[in-house]
C-alpha cells in the first residue's frame, strides 16, 4: 500500500467502493486524512463499515469542510450527466479528483526521480504496459505495475529511488488526474469508444492526449489518423516525442515491418529487434507495442540488444491473444479482451484461416468494419445479443452458424476445422462485444473458453499452452 499523506490532517469525500475505491480509502486513511465513503450499493457501504471505514450518505456532508472528492474511475464525471456527488463538490468549490492523481501526489513528495511509466489508448494498452513490465524484470529492476491493469495503483508498494512504476491508465483515470506527469508517457492509438462516458471523440482523444502532454517524454502511435496529430501537437510544443508504428514505415521513430522492429533517424534504418517467432507479438497491433515498449526503455536508457533479448521471453498477456492449446494444426486461441471490432481485427489480422467465435452485447457499429478480413474467416460461429444483428453483416459474405453459448461454439468450430486441410487454423476467441450479456467480466468470458476447449473430445491429446 502507499499511505497518501498529501490530505493528512483533511477530510477527503470518497465515493465509489469498488475494488479501487476501497483501495484508496485504505491508503488515505494510512496517510493520516478523514475519509468519509459512499456508495450508491448498500452492500458496498456495508462492507465498508465492517472493514472499519467511515461511511455517510454524502448528501448529508458540510460540503465546506471537506478537501476533495475522490471518485472511483467507472463513476460518470462528465457524460452522459455528473454524477450527484460531482455536481456537490463543484457547487462547494471542491476538487475532484482520482487514484491515479493521488498515486501523482504522492510520488512528487516521496520520490520525483522513481520512474513512472503510464500508458494509455483504446487497445494494446495491456499488452504494452505488460511487455514493459517484463522487460524491465528481465533487466533486474524494481518494477511495481498496476492501474487499470490488475492491481489499483495505491495497493502499488510505496516509491523510492529505483522503483519503476508502469500504470496502465483508462480514459476515465486520465480525466481525474489533472497533474498526471509521466517519466514516459505512451498513448497507443485512438478510435471510437467510452462515448457514453465522454460525449464526442474528440473529447475522448483530448483525455488520451493529456497523458503524453504531461510527459517527459512523449511516445505515440502514428497508425491513426488522430493519434498521429497529436503527435504533430506535442512536436509543435516542443515537446520531446518518439513516433511508434505497426502498420506503416516511419523516416522517424520505431517501426514493426514484417516480423522485424526497424529504428528510423534522418532516413537511415536499423533493425533493432526480431519479432518473428515470438508467439505473444504475432501480428501488426503487436508490432505496435513491441515499438511502443522499446522506445520506452530506450527513453529510459537501456541499450537496444538488451531490450531485444528480454523481448524472445515474453509471455503474452491473458486474454489477449492468448494461445491457450494446440491439438494438431489447430491452435486455440482466447482473445476474450477484444470487447469492441477494432480490437478483433488486430487478431483476426494475425491468422490466415480463422474460425471465429464472435458476440456478446454489441458496440456502437457493430462488426461491420472487419469486412476486409472476412476472406480469412472459414466461418463464424456466433454467441450472445448480438448473434442476430452480426448474422445480417456476415449473410452472403461468411459461413456462419448462430451457436449461442461459448461452449457450444467452441464446439461446433473444433468439429468444422477437424475436417480442414490448411497448414495452420486458429479457433479464434474474439468477440467484438462486452460480454455483459452472458459473463461478469471478459475473464470470465476467457476462462470458460479454456474450460470449453478442455472439455473437447480428445483433449487428452491436446498440448495446453497457457
Amino acid at each position: 500500500m502507499i499511505p497518501i499523506t498529501t490530505f493528512a490532517g483533511k477530510t477527503v469525500a470518497l465515493f465509489g467502493l469498488g475494488g479501487s475505491g476501497l483501495a484508496t480509502a485504505k491508503a488515505l486513511n494510512a496517510g493520516g486524512a478523514h475519509v468519509v465513503c459512499f456508495d450508491d450499493s448498500e452492500t458496498r457501504v456495508a462492507d465498508a463499515t465492517s472493514v472499519g471505514l467511515i461511511t455517510q450518505d454524502l448528501k448529508t456532508l458540510d460540503w465546506s469542510s471537506i478537501a476533495a472528492l475522490v471518485l472511483a474511475p467507472g463513476v460518470p464525471l462528465t457524460h452522459p450527466v455528473p454524477h450527484w456527488t460531482v455536481e456537490l463538490a463543484r457547487d462547494a468549490g471542491v476538487e475532484v479528483i482520482g487514484d491515479v492523481e493521488l498515486f501523482c501526489r504522492e510520488r512528487r513528495k516521496l520520490c520525483p526521480e522513481a520512474p513512472l511509466i503510464a500508458i494509455t489508448g483504446t487497445n494494446g494498452k495491456s499488452t504494452t504496459t505488460a511487455l514493459v513490465t517484463h522487460l524491465l524484470k528481465e533487466l533486474g529492476l524494481d518494477v511495481q505495475m498496476g492501474g487499470n491493469i490488475g492491481t489499483p495503483v495505491l495497493e502499488l508498494e510505496p516509491p523510492r529511488p529505483g522503483r519503476h512504476y508502469v500504470v496502465e491508465c483508462s480514459s476515465y483515470q486520465i480525466d481525474l488526474a489533472p497533474t498526471l506527469d509521466p517519466t514516459v508517457g505512451i498513448h497507443m492509438n485512438l478510435s471510437p469508444d467510452h462515448l457514453d462516458r465522454h460525449g464526442t471523440l474528440e473529447n475522448y482523444g483530448a483525455i488520451k492526449e493529456r497523458l503524453v502532454a504531461g510527459a517527459k517524454v512523449a511516445i505515440v502511435g502514428v497508425d491513426d489518423r488522430l493519434s498521429s496529430a497529436i503527435a504533430d501537437r506535442l512536436e509543435l510544443a516542443r515537446k520531446p516525442v518518439c513516433r511508434i508504428a505497426g502498420e506503416r514505415e516511419l523516416s522517424d521513430g520505431i517501426y514493426a515491418h514484417h516480423g522485424r522492429l526497424i529504428e528510423a533517424h534522418d532516413g537511415a534504418q536499423t533493425e533493432v529487434a526480431l519479432l518473428a517467432g515470438i508467439d505473444s507479438l504475432r501480428g501488426d497491433h503487436n508490432g505496435q507495442n513491441a515499438a511502443a515498449a522499446f522506445a520506452c526503455l530506450r527513453a529510459l536508457e537501456v541499450p537496444g540488444d538488451k531490450i531485444a533479448a528480454a523481448m524472445t521471453s515474453f509471455p503474452g498477456l491473458h486474454h489477449r491473444m492468448e494461445v491457450v492449446a494446440r491439438q494438431g494444426r489447430t491452435l486455440f486461441i482466447n482473445d476474450s479482451k477484444a470487447t469492441n471490432a477494432d480490437a478483433a481485427a488486430r487478431a483476426l489480422s494475425s491468422f490466415d484461416r480463422i474460425y471465429w467465435i464472435a458476440g456478446g452485447r454489441a458496440k456502437s457499429g457493430g462488426i461491420s468494419s472487419l469486412d476486409e478480413y472476412f476472406p480469412k474467416i472459414a466461418k463464424t460461429f456466433l454467441i450472445g445479443e448480438a448473434a442476430e444483428d452480426f448474422a445480417k453483416t456476415l449473410e452472403g459474405r461468411v459461413p456462419f452458424a448462430i451457436s449461442g453459448t461459448l461452449a457450444q461454439a467452441v464446439q461446433d468450430a473444433a468439429a468444422e476445422a477437424a475436417e480442414d486441410g490448411a497448414e495452420e487454423i486458429a479457433i479464434l476467441l474474439s468477440p467484438a462485444c462486452a460480454s455483459f450479456d452472458q459473463y461478469a467480466n471478459f475473464e470470465l468470458r476467457g476462462a470458460a473458453f479454456v474450460d470449453a476447449v478442455r472439455a473437447l473430445p480428445g483433449a487428452g491429446n491436446t498440448q495446453e499452452v497457457a
